[in-house]
């Protein structure tokens, strides 16, 4: 991908801000909210790093608040506040609304729940927009980790129960009718379960 292209590329980064007991909170259930929140800001971390490397515009959208003195650095990211609405769907489809509006033609949105992830799955991702419509990135547990579109299609974020198995089935069916590019499944950190016997968080579980 030229300079060009990669100027067009826009990298949406959805963030919860690091609050105890409002982050990883199907995990706290497990390991207690003081541990889910290492656990959180340790993704985090990871988060920064990798993207810090993306060769696009990265944008970092806050759940709650800007906060302009934290790990995101504001000379690598554009900070902007998600839309006040409950509804997950509504506030990527506002995400995208806003990146197509400045003038972007590619444009993936991932959170920041996966530990395995890298600036390679993003390159790849973008790359792939080059002859697909979409290009979505499947997790384990029904849901996706990654979606990408060169033109805003509102529909795949209505009726769907996001944090449950459906979302990627449902959303797949909305894509019938495009050039689709899946990415290879990854595993969401959700559970206690998902990071049991990953090498990465075992300094976090051992007891």
């Amino acid at each position: 991908m030229t300079s060009e292209q990669s100027e067009k590329n826009l990298l949406l980064i959805f963030t919860k801000n690091p609050v105890a007991g409002k982050v990883k909170t199907r995990l706290a259930k497990d390991v207690g909210d003081k541990k889910a929140l290492e656990i959180y800001q340790f993704l985090l971390d990871h988060s920064v790093k990798f993207t810090s490397k993306v060769v696009a515009t990265r944008q970092v959208w806050y759940s709650d608040e800007i906060n302009n003195s934290d790990i995101w650095d504001n000379d690598l990211f554009q900070k902007k506040e998600q839309l006040s609405s409950p509804d997950l769907g509504e506030r990527m489809q506002h995400a995208f609304e806003n990146g197509f509006s400045e003038g972007f033609e590619r444009i993936l949105i991932i959170g920041t729940d996966l530990y395995d992830i890298s600036e390679e799955d993003i390159r790849l991702a973008f790359e792939s927009l080059n002859n697909h419509d979409f290009v979505i990135g499947p997790a384990t547990d029904g849901g996706y980790y990654l979606l990408g579109m060169k033109s805003l299609n509102s529909e795949i974020f209505k009726n769907k129960n996001w944090g449950t198995n459906t979302v990627l089935e449902n959303t797949l069916q909305d894509l019938q009718e495009y050039q689709l590019k899946l990415m290879e499944p990854r595993n969401d950190v959700d559970y206690l379960d998902d990071i049991r016997d990953h090498p990465a968080f075992q300094k976090f579980i051992e007891l």
